[in-house]
Order: structure tokens, then C-alpha cells, then sequence
């Protein structure tokens, strides 16, 4: 926890001060909910921005369909687990998105979009390892949902920013 929490410090210095601002008036609630989706990754990156993050994911969201179309159970499985376990960008989340979504009511949406794409991809990748390719396939379209999903509530200019120092 405390590692967390020394990690979430790291990311609110980067930012610009009034991102500062907009962060340290969350309400505890969401700061544990941030915490609590860090605390699922164990990659985090001080170099690389939240566009090569999606990019990643992108080719490992690539993989599990590609793995389950050619009934290849370890490359779905594999893809899925590191989609789940997606680096988290230099700065964290928070600089990526407007100032206006920086808030508790907007970030309260980020617990479903988290469990739609990183839960269902923990899933895919069960299902896979079981063998049941058929069960793996059914959770690609709620992955999918997610990502859009958090597409449209979040996406401005995508995975690009000028709130970090």
C-alpha cells in the first residue's frame, strides 16, 4: 500500500498544477479506486505515454482474437493476461484526460470499464487455458464494449498530453 501510494505521489508531481489541483480534491472513494486499479498492474512506465499504452493493448487485444480464431488456447491466453496486466503510462491516467473529467463522478465510471476490459480479459484467458475456446470468444465482445466504452466517455485527442512537466 504504501508503495502505492509513494507510486501515485510520483505521478501527481508530473503533472501540471492544476492537474494537481484536480487530483488532491478527489475524494478518498476515488483515490482508493485509482489505487486499487494501479495496485492490478504490475507495469509501470516512466517513458512511455498513454498512446503506446493503447498501442500495446491494441496489439494484444489482436493476439487473443487472432489466438482464438486459429484455436490457439497459449496465444490467446498469454495476450489476454498481458492486456489485463496493460503498462500504466508515464503520469498515470489522470494527465490524459480533459481537466473537466478529472473528478469523482466521472472517474467513479472507470471500476466497470476496468472490470469490462481487464476483468473479461482474465476470463478470456481462463477459458482459454481450460481449452474452451468457444467461452473465451463470448468475453471478446464485452472487452470490446469496454474499450469503446471508456472510448467515449474519455477520448479527446487520444493518448497524448501537455498536463505532465
Amino acid at each position: 500500500m504504501q508503495r502505492l501510494k509513494q507510486m501515485m505521489g510520483r505521478q501527481i508531481q508530473m503533472m501540471t498544477p492544476e492537474y494537481q489541483e484536480r487530483v488532491k480534491a478527489l475524494s478518498p472513494q476515488t483515490r482508493k479506486l485509482l489505487m486499487r486499479i494501479y495496485s492490478q498492474h504490475s507495469r509501470h512506465s516512466d517513458r512511455i505515454t498513454l498512446r503506446q499504452v493503447m498501442l500495446e493493448v491494441l496489439n494484444d487485444y489482436n493476439g487473443m482474437v487472432a489466438g482464438i480464431v486459429t484455436d490457439n488456447p497459449v496465444q490467446a491466453a498469454d495476450s489476454a493476461r498481458r492486456l489485463a496486466n496493460h503498462r500504466i503510462p508515464r503520469g498515470g491516467l489522470i494527465p490524459y484526460l480533459r481537466i473537466g473529467d478529472v473528478n469523482d463522478e466521472k472517474l467513479s465510471v472507470l471500476s466497470s470499464f476496468n472490470d469490462s476490459v481487464e476483468g473479461n480479459a482474465k476470463r478470456l484467458a481462463d477459458a482459454a487455458d481450460d481449452g474452451e475456446m468457444v467461452k473465451a470468444a463470448s468475453y471478446l465482445s464485452d472487452i470490446t464494449a469496454g474499450c469503446v466504452g471508456c472510448h467515449n466517455v474519455f477520448r479527446d485527442v487520444p493518448g497524448t498530453t501537455s498536463n505532465l512537466k
